[in-house]
């Protein structure tokens, strides 16, 4: 089973797939670790990818396809993979799609997680973490138990990530629906597309995930 999950930044993607590869023995397909993977190994597609990246430049969707094309023929993706972070435009996608008839591979579902965009921003400004431990808290959802204070190692130093307030956050929804959200209206008339509700728990959103791959492979 091959799956692509969309949804903007913050709507619970690497949660879901995440979750979804370990109950069907999928494998998860980041980009960006496929990436540094093959730059690792010193491939001759790796080398290309370096060379453009050190060079501040932006990686080609010829590269990106290719990496995909030699990561899904590895052995351990026989049993399917879920692509997380890939295709964000329609050029990608049609090269993406290009590339798995070549392969004899077969795209099984596109899910779409639906979110509140409000609540998708106060979701992700208000995140923070401990300095120490790493564990995660939320300044309205999940705040510490006592205020200023860790509750699993007591430290009492916090971060936030740069990138995790209302204007970045809203800046990265705005690129999402004018490149990404196309994917929606292409897939869906493809006959791939499901939409699920991304605003409840992951529980309940994994449910709707598995019923929906269900509707899709029927």
């Amino acid at each position: 089973m091959n799956l692509i999950l969309l949804g903007p930044p913050g709507a619970g993607k690497g949660t879901q797939a995440e979750a979804l590869a370990a109950r069907h023995g999928l494998i998860q397909l980041s980009t960006g670790a496929m990436l540094r993977a093959t730059v690792k190994a010193g491939t001759e597609i790796g080398l290309k990818a370096d060379a453009v990246m050190k060079g501040g430049g932006l990686v080609s969707d010829d590269i990106v396809v290719r990496i995909i094309k030699e990561r899904i023929a590895e052995p351990d993706c026989e049993n399917g993979f879920i692509l997380d972070g890939f295709p964000r435009t329609l050029p990608q996608a049609a090269a993406l799609e290009k590339m798995l008839k070549a392969a004899k591979h077969r795209l099984d579902a596109v899910i779409e997680l639906k979110v509140d965009d409000k609540v998708l921003v106060a979701r992700i400004s208000g995140r923070f973490s401990c300095s120490k431990c790493s564990a995660g808290y939320h300044d309205t959802f999940k705040p510490t138990k006592v205020r200023g204070v860790c509750d699993t190692c007591g430290s009492k130093e916090f971060t936030r990530r740069a990138d995790d307030n209302a204007e970045t956050v809203q800046a990265r929804l705005m690129a999402y629906y004018k490149e990404t959200s196309p994917l929606i209206g292409y897939y869906f008339a493809k006959g791939r597309l499901e939409s699920v509700d991304g605003m409840g728990s992951i529980e309940k959103v994994g449910a709707d995930i598995e019923l929906a791959i269900e509707m899709l492979a029927g």
